[in-house]
């Protein structure tokens, strides 16, 4: 196994680190920020989550500059990263960061395109995420981050970035998935 698959490998293996310290009944206080109060088991899963999505441009660069690109790290990669996110998305609806119906739609794109990639993968064709698959997953990252931080910096100024971060993913995960299916329609015409 190659450096970059071993990071993707990686970036999954951090997910139920993520979610015992953000989901445990753990009580390791709070920091104040500016007005806010920030749980410091929020801040702690923000920067585990913030590490672990890091990786996923890493891993590609590393994948890329050495031309490690392989079968199995299109597989992966995509895989990790829908992995994260829904991990950390479900969490945020736990923590009634989130809203439920928004976390609803961005997961049930990311198992139709699954299916998607699956059938194709059945007709011997594997297919990397495209520039728009990567922008719907770098605002993703970015809404989460924001919400998992509690809108900080941004509260002081009562701006409300995480939300409309929240929206910008929405957005981009609805695009980028009407686009991966229109794209790849054929796996449907001529399946069997």
């Amino acid at each position: 196994m190659n450096l970059p698959n071993k990071i993707t490998i990686a970036r999954i293996t951090l997910i139920p680190f993520f979610l015992i310290v953000l989901l445990a009944p753990l009580d390791w206080g709070s920091v104040q920020i500016g007005t806010e109060h920030l749980p410091i088991t929020h801040l702690v899963g923000a920067l585990i989550f913030i590490v672990a999505s890091t990786t996923d441009w890493v891993d590609g660069y590393y994948a890329r500059k050495y031309q490690l690109v392989t079968n199995l790290g299109k597989f992966l990669d995509p895989l990790a990263d829908k992995l994260l996110v829904s991990a950390a998305l479900i969490a945020l609806v736990e923590l009634r960061l989130a809203p439920a119906w928004i976390v609803i739609i961005i997961i049930s794109r990311e198992f139709a395109v699954t299916g998607l990639r699956l059938v194709l993968a059945g007709e011997g064709e594997v297919v990397a995420a495209n520039m728009l698959g990567k922008i719907k997953t770098w605002t993703q990252i970015v809404a989460i981050s924001a919400l998992l931080l509690h809108n900080i910096p941004f509260s002081m100024i009562s701006f409300p970035f995480a939300k409309i971060a929240l929206w910008v993913a929405l957005f981009f995960t609805i695009w980028s998935g009407w686009d991966y299916f229109s794209k790849n329609m054929h796996a449907f015409r001529h399946s069997k």
